[in-house]
């Protein structure tokens, strides 16, 4: 009888010993899937913040559309007088004195609604081309990574929106 005793025992121990060896893997097992777990939720929030950079950009652009057009519908209105609201990129709007200079002043401060907007109006006959102009670095931000990139990113600061139009229909 002491033989058999001993094999239960012999048995009872290594039945320890891997329920030991079991619990310890399982932690391990555990830990690996919280870091691939952290490790995916650092992704979704690295995608989420560049979708908030290039939706911010998409803002700007659609904001520049409509000041553009909101400028050739102003002139429109004032055919008779579309000389006058010639502008350069770099000028100061003219001081309110005039339907058209009135119409530039409201015009450039709309476009303060812009990072660093500017905008730019030529009147060539019967064609108008009306620029919006705004620095667009958080939208270039999205751009990583190596030297080639950095240049993209300094092209991409200084973001032009351009439209052409007949003034009459």
């Amino acid at each position: 009888m002491a033989i058999s005793t001993s094999i239960c025992t012999g048995r009872a121990s290594s039945t320890a010993v891997l329920r030991r060896r079991q619990a310890g893997l399982s932690l391990i097992e555990v830990l690996v899937a919280v870091v691939l777990l952290s490790i995916g939720l650092l992704g979704l929030a690295g995608l989420q913040a560049s979708g908030m950079r290039v939706g911010q950009s998409s803002i700007h652009r659609s904001q520049a559309a409509q000041l553009a057009h909101d400028m050739i519908e102003r002139m429109r209105a004032d055919v008779a007088h579309a000389g006058a609201y010639e502008l350069e990129l770099g000028a100061a709007a003219p001081p309110c004195a005039s339907v058209a200079s009135c119409a530039l002043l409201d015009w450039r401060l709309r476009l303060r609604v812009l990072p660093a907007g500017t905008g730019a109006v030529t009147v060539n006959g019967q064609q108008v081309t009306v620029l919006v102009q705004w620095d667009d670095s958080r939208g270039a931000g999205v751009l990583r990574g190596s030297a080639a990139d950095d240049e993209a990113r300094a092209s991409l600061r200084t973001t032009q929106f351009r439209i052409s139009a007949p003034l009459t229909n």
